[in-house]
């Protein structure tokens, strides 16, 4: 039988720390394993109890479950601090306008999720400040009038040829347009999550009232898109950070009986984004191309998929550059060979001498290995990610300076 969770349990873990042994029901220890939110397996030495131990995933979540008055709460606390790793979502978002132009301030906030929650309340804000957004949305429904376009492919197959009610599409002007909706269904989203401060959530509970005449968007469908352009440019920043809320970062779903909601950022792809959108705009102007996530194969049969973060094209359109970033720390012994093989299949599938593995942070800033027998160079990079923003996009153009050589 599983243990009694206590009434109010919560458990803090810090992103890559030491396992906790935690009393936990064996139900809500599967569930944490079985979503990959941590690593989870029973305790050995500690019957009852669950060993812990965050990975690349942080924020908060809660955990109900049946017959518990309470919920769960499970915090994992990023190693670096709030505002950096809001410096660097804000760059892989806008990297033109979204840090340097009037920055939300986070620092306020020790934990990820009132910092996100903060900052989407402060972005929702200044959209919103000279009203809300209008615009044309395209409408289909059943009327007793003709209004904009009959639907007569519908009109036959529900009314069978009778002339009322009749099947219409038209475009509507009012402010239920996908900007809107995000926006709303953003808040919305915010509003149900655990570790909300009171006076962010009252200032939400604000921006829920204003964007009232706005549809949310119902889970699992697709979200609406939308198309930067001048006259929603207000909304760019505010759109951008809803996206990263409703996107595939949310832990919403129910497993065996248990019910999981909250937020949760994965750093590899957080760094990912972040490195390969430096390097692009490092290199933007200088006659070559940046592809991120680009496919290839490593075999002549085309059955081996890869696709590296970062693939640098000339002018002639041949590749020139590979990178390949990688969220962890150099460790005693170095960073993992196998980030050595993957970026040496690339070289060799791609034709290049030379490939570059970038780190979040190493002993040093700079390593090359030279492969024998193949005329290939790897070069190993590190990242500090304590420093300020602006010496940290220093070193990324030191290594974008390597790849343009």
């Amino acid at each position: 039988m599983s243990p009694p969770m206590p009434p109010s349990t919560s458990i803090e873990l810090v992103e890559y720390g030491p396992a906790r042994s935690v009393p936990l029901p064996d139900a809500v220890g599967r569930a944490l394993a079985a979503g990959r939110i941590v690593d989870a397996a029973p305790d050995p030495y500690a019957p009852g109890n669950w060993s812990l131990r965050a990975t690349s995933n942080v924020g908060a979540i809660s955990v109900q479950v049946p017959g518990y008055s309470a919920a769960l709460t499970l915090r994992i606390t990023p190693k670096v601090p709030v505002a950096r790793l809001f410096f660097l979502l804000g760059y892989s978002l806008d990297p033109v306008r979204n840090w340097r132009e009037g920055p939300v301030e986070v620092a306020e906030h020790r934990d990820l999720l009132p910092a996100l929650a903060h900052a989407m309340e402060r972005h929702v804000d200044r959209a919103l400040r000279r009203g809300l957004l209008q615009g044309y949305r395209v409408t289909e429904e059943t009327s007793l009038v003709v209004r904009g376009r009959i639907r007569e492919a519908d009109q036959f197959r529900r009314h069978f040829g009778a002339p009322l009610p009749v099947e219409v599409v038209y475009d509507e002007f009012g402010v239920d347009i996908a900007e809107n909706q995000l926006l709303r269904t953003a808040v919305e989203r915010l509003l149900r999550l655990p570790g909300v401060p009171a006076e962010v959530r009252r200032r939400l509970l604000h921006q829920r009232a204003r964007l009232v005449d706005a549809t949310p968007v119902v889970r699992g469908r697709p979200l609406p898109d939308w198309q930067p352009s001048r006259l929603n440019s207000r909304y760019h920043q505010a759109l951008r950070l809803a996206r990263v809320i409703l996107d595939d970062w949310s832990a919403e779903h129910h497993a065996g009986g248990l019910h999981i909601d909250g937020f949760l950022f994965d750093m590899n792809k957080l760094f990912e984004d972040f490195v390969t959108v430096a390097l692009r705009e490092a290199l933007r102007g200088a006659g070559r191309t940046a592809r991120l996530q680009d496919a290839h194969h490593l075999d002549e049969a085309a059955a081996i998929r890869m696709r590296p973060d970062f693939v640098l094209y000339g002018a002639a359109g041949d590749p020139c550059a590979v990178v390949d970033a990688k969220y962890k720390a150099e460790k005693r012994g170095g960073f993992p060979d196998a980030d050595l093989y993957q970026m040496l299949a690339y070289c060799t599938a791609l034709g290049l001498p030379e490939g570059h593995l970038v780190y979040a942070k190493g002993n040093a800033p700079h390593a090359a290995h030279e492969i024998r027998n193949a005329g290939i160079v790897i070069h190993q990079h590190a990242l500090d990610l304590d420093q300020d923003p602006d010496g940290l996009l220093a070193d990324v153009a030191t290594v974008a300076a390597q790849l343009a050589l």
